[in-house]
Formats: structure tokens, C-alpha cells, sequence
């Protein structure tokens, strides 16, 4: 059952971003470029909703699916989290997608995309394989 509820929820999230137009590759340039508001606004809306789900999620001690209690913990700030943002800025800009839109695109037809995917891929390998070695 949860597998049907995630394939559900994902193909909707794909069908969402790819008619608002954030999988599109004109508009995070244009974005960038700051040629147009969409993408910023659209970003902030996002920011509104998740700070308001935190909020509601620790006020309300919501649980999992499975009974657990929902936790939210806190992450330490260093130069890696400085580095790492820059990368995935990098790679947004390039690529027009950051990891949602990319599933978007490919299901949109747009198949570049998988090179994005690959790239993605093979980024997330790199910092697995990385990790050991970088300061936490």
C-alpha cells in the first residue's frame, strides 16, 4: 500500500512541477538571469509551507505512518554545507533541474535529462564514497 501511495504522490508532484513550469529549463534560467519572478516565488511559497509544516509537525506531534513519532534534527553548519551549495547552484544552473524536476523532465520527454540524472547520480556516489573523509 505505501508503495501505491508513493507512486501516486510522485506522479503528481511531477505532474505539479512540470505545469507550474519548474521543471523548465527557460524558466531557472531566466531565474538566474533574474530576468522574471516565477521560480522566486514559487521557491518562497515552498519555504512558507515547509516552515509552517515544521511548525505544525512539532506542535501537533504528529507520527509516521508507521506510529513513530516524527523528528526533526537539527544539522551542524560548516564549510562543506558552504561548498556543497555551491556545487548544487553549479549544477542548477547548467542543468536547469535540481533532483525533483529532473524525474519531471524525464517524464516529459525532455530525455537530456538523463544526463542530468546521470550527473546527479554519479554526485551523490562521489560524496558516499567521500564522506568517511570529510569533517562532520
Amino acid at each position: 500500500m505505501n508503495l501505491v501511495f508513493a507512486l501516486l504522490s510522485g506522479s503528481v508532484f511531477g505532474i505539479v512541477l512540470t505545469k507550474s513550469e519548474v521543471a523548465s529549463w527557460f524558466r531557472i534560467q531566466k531565474m538566474f538571469r533574474f530576468e522574471e519572478a516565477h521560480m522566486f516565488l514559487i521557491i518562497g511559497s515552498a519555504v512558507a509551507v515547509g516552515a509552517l509544516s515544521i511548525l505544525l509537525i512539532q506542535k501537533l506531534g504528529v507520527r509516521t505512518l508507521e506510529g513513530r513519532e516524527v523528528t526533526i534534527r537539527e544539522k551542524a553548519y560548516h564549510k562543506g554545507v558552504v561548498i556543497g551549495g555551491v556545487l548544487f547552484g553549479m549544477g542548477w544552473v547548467v542543468t536547469g533541474a535540481c533532483p525533483g524536476p529532473i524525474y519531471a523532465q524525464i517524464g516529459a520527454g525532455e530525455y537530456w535529462a538523463a544526463f542530468s540524472f546521470l550527473g546527479a547520480f554519479c554526485g551523490a556516489y562521489l560524496y558516499a564514497w567521500l564522506r568517511p573523509h570529510l569533517p562532520h
